[in-house]
């Protein structure tokens, strides 16, 4: 019974894995195809790489993109380390429930809602739509992210050790920047990733909040997609794909080196 069990998991584990990333093998094999024809092979080329640089909508959309990515990943890490020093240092302080359901909101709220949300924020306001009110929802949306990774890591962090620097002269503020952040780093490097990730992957919530110059590659993608796949597509689609396989393959093995670096200490 086990080994028919066992073997149904196999089965089962390899038809998920094939149904998820299989389309994407499929996506980066024909990025390197000969034929204009995206379902036709013509033979292994890169000129589809070569003709995505000389597009100057998508590059002009990928810059956009990366700017959006790095700024808001930015910001989203700092407040994001912030609510979850206040959630995990602060106890059971005045509007705490409140505090902890509005920064882990977006987590479950639909990104449609948060889209439409923001955007009537921009238009009571009186802020134009462009660079600045992408980097500011993708920080929004993004930011709780940031602060559940911290979270997770600081509820095991051993307060003892800024306990003791603090005995031996350290300012509270001193001893989280010498003595906590250098521990928490990975969980700040992973939530700083992992908010990267979201901006560049992010449609919905970019479409209800750029303006004229502000297009995001996804939604570059999106719009001519709908006219029809185009090698070039392919080519981009690859290269996106190749940037989130080296950064999640980059935190890895940061992580392992620093693990291995402190247990080198520790003996």
């Amino acid at each position: 019974m086990s080994r028919s069990m066992s073997r149904f998991n196999l089965v089962s584990l390899t038809l998920g894995f094939a149904f998820l990333y299989l389309p994407i093998l499929l996506l980066v094999i024909y990025s390197f195809n000969e034929s204009k024809l995206v379902t036709v092979w013509g033979g292994f080329s890169t000129k589809w790489y070569g003709e995505m640089l000389k597009n100057s909508g998508l590059m002009d959309a990928a810059w956009v993109t990366a700017r959006v990515a790095v700024f808001s990943a930015t910001i989203a890490t700092v407040l994001g380390t912030m609510a979850a020093v206040a959630l995990t240092r602060y106890g059971q302080f005045r509007g705490r429930l409140l505090f902890s359901g509005m920064a882990v909101a977006p987590l479950v709220m639909p990104e449609v809602i948060t889209g439409l949300s923001l955007l009537l924020l921009f238009v009571a306001i009186g802020l134009d739509r462009g660079f600045l009110t992408v980097t500011l929802a993708h920080t929004t949306f993004s930011m709780c992210y940031v602060a559940v990774v911290v979270q997770s890591r600081l509820a095991t962090f051993d307060r003892s050790l800024e306990e003791a620097a603090m005995d031996l002269g350290a300012t509270p503020v001193r001893a989280f920047f010498q003595v906590t952040l250098p521990v928490i780093a990975p969980a700040v490097i992973a939530g700083w990733m992992l908010a990267f990730t979201l901006s560049l992957d992010d449609l919905v919530i970019a479409s209800f909040t750029s303006g004229p110059g502000a297009t995001t590659l996804p939604m570059k993608i999106y719009s001519q997609v709908r006219l029809g796949v185009t090698p070039e597509i392919n080519a981009i689609s690859t290269v996106l794909i190749g940037i989130v396989t080296l950064g999640v393959l980059a935190a890895s093995i940061f992580n392992k080196h620093r693990n291995w670096k402190m247990a080198q200490t520790v003996a």
